[in-house]
């Protein structure tokens, strides 16, 4: 009996010297580790032109993206999807023919945009012109988690009218998507300086 109580008194004896080691090993000069995101890598700048028959306007693009036919219910001629492959990112197109009605089409581009003022942090407006191709437009930037990081439209005010939507399919997180944001910001900046009508 006395040797059971010897060998019960040693395991209590052990279990807390390493609970004691195990509290004074948490202070000091520990910290926790930040919160990381994964690495993104992303592809090397290159463009090609979309000048497909039949659409009314043409552009530049990176080479990493891939054009899509718009394949929505309520789809009208000339709206493409531009897809970020890899990135769960799309660029949506839709594309207006204008008949009296560009102040409902500027409202109705407006709206959209402003439908994600619940999320967004802040909306930055750049208007943009180009008056030798008769490119005149705003590019939004959306800041915030929300679902859609930058829309834009184009207008020659007089006969046609394109907006973009860029949105990423996972749960928005501005601090991990933001350099991909930057980097896509500058292909829809390429794909705007170098777009005309047809």
């Amino acid at each position: 009996m006395k040797m059971k109580r010897n060998r019960l008194w040693l395991a209590w004896s052990v279990v807390a010297v390493f609970v004691a080691l195990g509290f004074s090993s948490c202070g000091g000069d520990y910290s926790p580790k930040p919160r990381g995101y994964f690495r993104i890598d992303l592809p090397k700048k290159a463009y090609t032109k979309f000048d497909s028959v039949g659409f009314p306007y043409s552009f530049e693009y990176p080479t990493y993206v891939k054009i899509l036919p718009d394949m929505e219910k309520h789809v009208e001629p000339y709206w493409i999807n531009l897809s970020f492959k890899g990135y769960n990112a799309m660029l949506h197109i839709s594309y207006k023919k204008v008949q009296g009605n560009l102040p409902a089409l500027l409202e109705d581009a407006h709206t959209f945009v402003y439908k994600h003022t619940i999320k967004a942090d802040a909306i930055l407006e750049t208007a943009y012109g180009n008056s030798e191709r008769k490119v005149y437009g705003t590019v939004y930037d959306i800041e915030g988690n929300a679902a859609s990081a930058l829309q834009f439209y184009l207008t020659d005010s007089t006969k046609n009218f394109l907006r973009g939507a860029l949105y990423f399919y996972n749960r928005p997180n501005k601090d991990s998507l933001a350099p991909v944001v930057k980097y896509f910001r500058e292909d829809i900046i390429r794909m705007i300086d170098t777009f005309s009508w047809k």
